[in-house]
C-alpha cells in the first residue's frame, strides 16, 4: 500500500529549495525588512500611505510605493480607494496577508526579546 498522497490535478506544491520555484520570490519579498516591517504593522491596522510611511521608520516614499505594488501582486496586501476629493488610499492586509504576518511578527517579536543577546554576541565577535 502506497504512503503517497495524492494530490488533486492542477494544485501546485512549493519546494524553496528548488531554484526554479516561484516560492523563492515569494520568500524573497515577505522577507525584506521593509515588507516585513510594513505587514506587521497591518496586521494591527489599515493605514493610509503616509500613516505607514511614519509608522515604518527609515522607510522611503519610493521604497514604501515599490513594497506595497509587490505585496499586493502577491495578494498580501489590498489597495481601497474611496471615492472623496482628494481620493483617500488605504492599505490592509487580505487573508493571506494574514496568514503570512502571523508568523512574522512571531520573528519580529523574537528579535526584539533577543536583542540584548545578539549585541552581546557582536561585541565578542
Amino acid at each position: 500500500m502506497s504512503t503517497q498522497v495524492e494530490r488533486p490535478t492542477g494544485l501546485f506544491s512549493g519546494d524553496a529549495f528548488d531554484s526554479s520555484c516561484p516560492s523563492r520570490s515569494v520568500l524573497d519579498h515577505v522577507t525584506s525588512k521593509w515588507a516585513v516591517l510594513v505587514l506587521v504593522v497591518l496586521s494591527r491596522e489599515d493605514h493610509r500611505f503616509s500613516a505607514l510611511r511614519r509608522a515604518v521608520g527609515g522607510i522611503s516614499e519610493k521604497m514604501l510605493a515599490q513594497t506595497l505594488r509587490t505585496l499586493e501582486g502577491d495578494g498580501f496586501v489590498h489597495r481601497e480607494v474611496a471615492a472623496t476629493t482628494p481620493p483617500q488610499v488605504s492599505y490592509g492586509l487580505t487573508g493571506l496577508g494574514h496568514g503570512v504576518t502571523g508568523h512574522l511578527a512571531g520573528l519580529v517579536g523574537w528579535i526584539e526579546d533577543r536583542i540584548p543577546e545578539v549585541l552581546a554576541a557582536r561585541g565578542r565577535a
